[in-house]
């Protein structure tokens, strides 16, 4: 995109709500079973059922409203919004509309801009409220390919809508608040965020205007976009095509398109609703939901340290870098598995670097995580005991390393197997420094006589000798007073 013009963005993220049960019904909502099986009148939309309210998915929205600064509205609607959809059987959906659990919040976000480097941006959340999810259409495996089968298990399941004002201005704002907001509702809780099964779900509102400008262009809506890395291509596709029809004379027409991440290019669906056109109504199944400013504040006591706040208190209590901060605290379950670690361990910034480094490398090359790692907190932390201790160079330390990833066995257990116990006795060293001395008169002759970069050629043979279990100290030690004479 040019530099004459500039984008101007807005998302809308659904998020699945990791209850137990649909939002009206006592479903189940497991991902996975067979087709059809977690279903019931109530979520089949028979007609002479009722609905019923799901506390806990309301527990939850609030939660979401609390972290993300919105103000909880005491006093909140369900409304019909009317449309039809194959895989919907009510031919409405039960959501919400001018009356919302959660709005007027915001949040902040560290982008980066280059190198170790980052810009505050602020991005305004307008609203968050609460809807039914729908089925789920299969059409690639209907037999002779000329027929739709619906699975309904997904109809009901609860959702919030977070949708934000548009102050995004760049592909990667918008990454960065997703990856914000997912850490976000892992932190609380509420919902797993995996985009691959449709836990976390974006719209894009896209337009494009000149720079300068402050009147807001014709927009198009991107629907279901499900990957951080097709958000920024399908943003950034769509600006560029606008601008083109921008230049050409041509008009921009507001509508809902459709990425297809293998053209890499996005195409229409349907034209766009106002809502207007889904003759929202209150739903006359239930009545008006009230909350309590005292069930507000129960669950805000209830809310854990989120990411913001642990990311600033590592920032003080490790002395990490910003970089290692934001990693570290960007999830749960490795800030969690971190500290557990720096505790038991009494080093933080060994702690830091084995996980940040080789932990992550090796659970990331097998695409797993933290959850996941075959080494617990506690052999971790049992792993730097052992260097701290003396009891293995940080070479061996690697070795160890490795064999714990692969067989999950206690660094101590590992080391004793395998003999990898650290050589430091001057009586065990000191001879075969000696023998290596004797070995290589030649390069004894160059030290002394100025090559003092030899120095590392005789340590490098010590250690082959010992297989890298001689302490790098006394080692170091010894030969400087034996070439040193």
């Amino acid at each position: 995109m040019s530099t004459d013009f500039e984008m101007v963005i807005g998302l809308e993220v659904h998020v699945q709500l990791q209850t137990k049960s649909k939002l009206f019904c006592g479903c189940s909502t497991s991902f996975g079973s067979e087709p059809n099986a977690n279903t019931c009148p109530v979520c089949l939309g028979m007609p002479g059922v009722l609905p019923v309210l799901n506390r806990t998915a309301v527990d939850y929205a609030i939660r979401a409203g609390l972290a993300l600064n919105c103000q909880i509205r005491n006093y909140s609607v369900f409304s019909r919004k009317n449309y039809f959809y194959p895989d919907l059987p009510f031919g409405y959906q039960i959501s919400q509309f001018d009356l919302p659990v959660c709005e007027h919040g915001h949040i902040d976000l560290e982008v980066p801009t280059g190198e170790g480097e980052f810009a505050e941006k602020h991005i305004g959340i307008t609203r968050i409220h609460m809807e039914i999810d729908a089925g789920k259409s299969l059409h690639d495996s209907a037999g002779d390919g000329n027929a739709s089968l619906i699975d309904l298990n997904r109809a009901g399941v609860p959702l919030i809508e977070i949708v934000t004002e548009p102050d995004f201005r760049t592909p990667a704002e918008t990454t960065e608040y997703l990856r914000t907001l997912r850490s976000i509702i892992r932190y609380l809780g509420i919902s797993d965020g995996n985009m691959q099964e449709g836990s976390m779900r974006c719209d894009a509102n896209v337009s494009v205007r000149p720079r300068g400008s402050d009147k807001l262009g014709t927009r198009a809506e991107i629907k279901n976009v499900n990957s951080f890395k097709f958000i920024e291509k399908a943003i950034l596709y769509e600006a560029s095509r606008q601008e083109a029809l921008i230049r050409d004379g041509k008009e921009v027409v507001q509508e809902t398109r459709l990425f297809d991440s293998n053209a890499g290019v996005t195409r229409s669906m349907r034209s766009k609703e106002e809502a207007h056109d889904y003759r929202y109504f209150p739903e006359p199944d239930l009545m008006p939901l009230q909350i309590s400013d005292k069930w507000i504040s129960d669950v805000r006591e209830s809310l854990p340290e989120l990411p913001v706040a642990k990311r600033e208190r590592f920032l003080k209590e490790y002395g990490h870098t910003q970089e290692e901060a934001g990693v570290l605290s960007g999830d749960r379950a490795l800030a969690e598995y971190f500290e557990d670690v720096a505790k038991h361990s009494g080093d933080a910034r060994g702690s830091t670097n084995w996980i940040k480094n080789e932990l992550m490398r090796e659970l990331s090359n097998e695409g797993h995580s933290i959850e996941e790692s075959p080494i617990s907190a506690k052999d971790m932390a049992g792993l730097l005991a052992l260097i701290k201790d003396g009891t293995i160079s940080g070479k061996i330390a690697k070795d160890v390393f490795a064999e714990m990833y692969k067989t999950s066995k206690a660094p101590d257990v590992i080391v004793e197997e395998k003999g990898l116990k650290q050589i430091a006795d001057d009586s065990s060293i000191r001879p075969i420094c000696e023998e290596i001395v004797a070995a290589n008169p030649g390069q004894v002759e160059q030290y002394r006589g100025g090559k003092q970069a030899l120095f590392g050629f005789f340590v490098g043979q010590v250690m082959k000798q010992t297989k890298g279990k001689a302490n790098p100290k006394m080692v170091n030690e010894i030969l400087k007073e034996l070439l040193d004479q």
